[in-house]
């Protein structure tokens, strides 16, 4: 399986806070991705920034990503739609001169359009001529002759235009309306915001088995094993996301996640970016989780591997071996609560002496002065 983390934008532990300061962080820290965040516009002055990264990319393993406009009105008025598109093409320009792996977009409200396949073929169609304008934009090697600055554009593919799940329920984009969108659009990909989909549907990510049916669901819907997901902490009410959380307050769990992936996930080409507020330490903790999630496995695997050995040689099957030694484990911890048992009468004993003596001298009890001898006095 191959798998990828990062942050969605640059380390908040980067002193210098910009792009490429915040790629060598990254590096430093074992994380293999980055995501530039334009959710609301393109500014041009970091476009002298956005090909150092490209350049620094392209040298190097680190896969760079670009999430374009957040605030999207695709299905809305020609003129809020064209309005969406002038942001998004800004932000196809960035994504070629910083070598970005995948373009991500929202696609906004209904608007006047209902949930269906009317709706989806009006998004599918707007989206084709999104991927068209990312390949034109990208540019055919026997048309360029001064992309010496850019080589990845003739070493690599152009960028993968990347259709994210909404999290709210006014907004174009359940699980299903994603897949049906990229299966008619050749060039594009789902992009899991897990966050979304859990408070979308009230709470539905909890366990190994509910990650497990929903990448079913979209390798027998979707076919293909490229996914790109985000992942942070989620409050939600009603079936919608109200604002990130880290991923360690939020009832939204990695660790469920990090099992699937690593009992299940071995046929996943995935990129996971961290939303959380905490960005870089979020996405240590989900790498941190994972690796401990497949330790647990190889664990599993080899005390199966070794049952299976050690019957073979006693003569007795797997499973009549696994029932003696939860038997043994057992008589074990029966023994150890025996002996925790009597730890306690012999602590008794040993309590009675103070009250002994607080009994005989005692608060409350005045020296005696009569003549009369007690029987016990020595004198």
């Amino acid at each position: 399986m191959s798998l990828k983390l990062g942050p969605a934008g640059v380390p908040l532990s980067c002193k210098g806070r910009t792009i490429v300061e915040g790629m060598d962080d990254i590096t430093a820290l074992g994380l293999d991705t980055m995501e530039i965040q334009t959710v609301r516009t393109v500014q041009p002055q970091h476009f002298d920034q956005y090909w150092q990264a490209g350049v620094l990319s392209w040298k190097s393993d680190l896969e760079m990503n670009l999430h374009g406009p957040y605030y999207a009105e695709l299905l809305g008025s020609r003129r809020e739609r064209n309005r969406t598109l002038t942001k998004m093409e800004a932000s196809m320009q960035a994504g070629k001169i910083l070598n970005a792996r995948h373009l991500v977009y929202h696609v906004g409200p209904y608007g006047e359009y209902e949930s269906g396949s009317e709706t989806n073929e009006q998004v599918a169609n707007i989206f084709a001529g999104v991927v068209d304008r990312v390949q034109q934009i990208w540019g055919v090697e026997s048309e360029e002759d001064d992309y010496a600055a850019f080589p990845w554009v003739h070493k690599d593919k152009p960028s993968l235009v990347g259709i994210e799940t909404s999290g709210r329920q006014e907004l174009w984009g359940t699980v299903e309306e994603v897949i049906e969108v990229c299966n008619h659009v050749e060039g594009t990909v789902p992009v899991l915001n897990m966050a979304h989909i859990h408070a979308r549907g009230h709470g539905r990510m909890r366990t190994s088995e509910d990650y497990s049916e929903l990448f079913e669901q979209v390798r027998k819907d979707y076919g293909g094993k490229k996914f790109y997901c985000h992942f942070a902490g989620i409050e939600h009410r009603m079936g919608n996301a109200l604002h990130y959380t880290q991923i360690k307050k939020s009832d939204l769990k990695f660790e469920p996640f990090a099992e699937f992936l690593a009992e299940e996930g071995d046929w996943l080409d995935i990129t996971i970016i961290s939303d959380s507020p905490l960005l870089e330490h979020d996405a240590m903790y989900m790498l941190q989780h994972y690796d401990k999630a497949r330790q647990r496995l190889l664990e599993i695997r080899a005390r199966d591997e070794r049952r299976i050995k050690l019957a073979l040689e006693t003569g007795m099957s797997p499973g009549e071996l696994e029932l003696r030694e939860k038997e043994a484990a057992q008589a074990r911890k029966a023994g150890t609560d025996g002996d925790a048992e009597k730890a306690p009468s012999g602590a008794g004993k040993k309590a009675k002496k103070p009250a002994a003596k607080a009994a005989a001298g005692g608060k409350g009890k005045m020296m005696s002065f009569d003549e009369k001898k007690d029987e016990k006095d020595v004198f």
